[in-house]
């Protein structure tokens, strides 16, 4: 039975991947770069050091890299307040907790905005650890966020939850269970191919699947 549950924050407990892919769109058009909004959104979840060459070129991230993660988050505050976290946010982060599990929030997003996210839905009272992109080399869909979830709690023993086809990977590649939920707006093929092993329609579907599979303590 797993003793810890690793959550992604964006899209999984807060409901802000379009917010992201506008962001995003915005801060490449101060360079006269037009990326479709639909091909940004697939991209949302993976971490703006990857996500920059992966929706437009390597000639563009060696050239404004930089530039635009600092725009995305320019562009992004401006847009902060309007987003929520879904209704069943804390009913998971609580239910998780009655099962005994240890919970470690995991975003892909900068300290700053996540620090935002976690005031938004109490995280700190309900989660035993944070880390963010700004703790490790790259991250998802590389596995450092989840490697480093696993070392910092000494879990053998954990899953992951995810609304992008990128927390999948990451999972696989760290070798950590891999739960969904749509809340991400991917398909329920995208990421059963990513890895999935259960895809929920939201969170309430996915507390109800822990509960059915993870025995609440004595």
């Amino acid at each position: 039975m797993p003793d810890t549950v690793i959550l992604d924050v964006d899209g999984t407990l807060v409901d802000s991947n379009y917010h992201h892919a506008v962001a995003w769109y915005r801060a490449f058009r101060r360079h006269d770069v037009t990326v479709p909004l639909w091909h940004l959104h697939r991209a949302i979840g993976m971490g703006g050091d990857q996500l920059v060459a992966h929706v437009s070129s390597q000639e563009i991230e060696n050239a404004h890299g930089d530039d635009l993660r600092a725009q995305h988050s320019e562009e992004f505050d401006g847009l902060i307040d309007e987003v929520a976290p879904f209704a069943e946010t804390e009913q998971l982060l609580r239910g998780l907790r009655d099962r005994g599990l240890r919970l470690v929030l995991a975003t892909s997003g900068g300290s700053r905005h996540a620090e935002h996210f976690l005031d938004l839905i109490d995280g700190r009272t309900h989660a035993d650890d944070v880390v963010t992109s700004a703790d490790v080399e790259a991250s998802k869909p590389a596995p450092d966020l989840i490697e480093l979830a696993l070392e910092r709690e000494n879990s053998h023993d954990a899953v992951l939850i995810g609304d992008s086809v990128w927390d999948g990977r990451a999972g696989v590649r760290a070798g950590v269970p891999f739960l969904a939920v749509r809340t991400g707006g991917f398909s329920v093929d995208e990421l059963v191919e990513a890895g999935a092993e259960y895809v929920a329609h939201d969170l309430a579907d996915l507390l109800d699947h822990v509960r059915r599979e993870v025995s609440a303590p004595a």
